[in-house]
């Protein structure tokens, strides 16, 4: 019996785990958006970075949560795009698509969109660092990645494949 629930659970798609557990959000727009859990990038006492995938089942798009951030109005100015590198090292622009205070401003989230183009090398290469421009007196902040650099890789590639899945059910 132990063998057979061990062979059931291998049998299991990945998709059922956490890693790929889908959660959702209405954006302002009313926009249903499609996330995962964000995970932390970068973590020391004066900073922090955390982020996550999101879908609108159309676009794709990469939200970060920089620690420490702007106060309003200042973070809502903050519209510049995100250079991302991932581990082939190539840099990729990606453009600002939206930055939002959440939970009772205590969270700030800056969302980015993928393009296209990009799509590939997201799901093959681990991200490895990031560049916002924060503005201000702060200029540019760069996060190396030290934590969970293949995150956005791992959910990117969970969207895909439930996109693929759906069309294929479909037929």
């Amino acid at each position: 019996m132990k063998k057979l629930l061990f062979l059931l659970f291998l049998a299991v798609p990945f998709s059922v785990f956490p890693q790929c557990e889908v959660l959702n959000r209405l954006s302002p727009d009313g926009t249903m958006m499609y996330y995962m859990e964000p995970q932390n990038f970068y973590w020391t006492k004066s900073k922090e970075l955390k982020g996550c995938v999101f879908t609108d089942r159309e676009n794709y798009f990469i939200g970060l949560q920089p620690i420490p951030f702007p106060e309003k109005p200042a973070g809502n100015k903050l519209k510049d795009d995100l250079e991302l590198k991932l581990s082939n090292g190539k840099l990729y622009k990606l453009a600002h698509y939206d930055s939002r205070y959440l939970e009772n401003d205590t969270l700030f989230e800056m969302l980015y969109l993928v393009d296209e183009k990009d799509l590939e090398d997201l799901t093959n290469f681990e991200a490895v660092e990031v560049s916002i421009n924060m503005k201000g007196t702060e200029g540019i902040r760069t996060y190396v990645f030290k934590l969970h650099k293949s995150a956005l890789k791992e959910q990117l590639a969970c969207f895909i494949n439930e996109k693929k899945a759906a069309k294929e059910k479909k037929k």
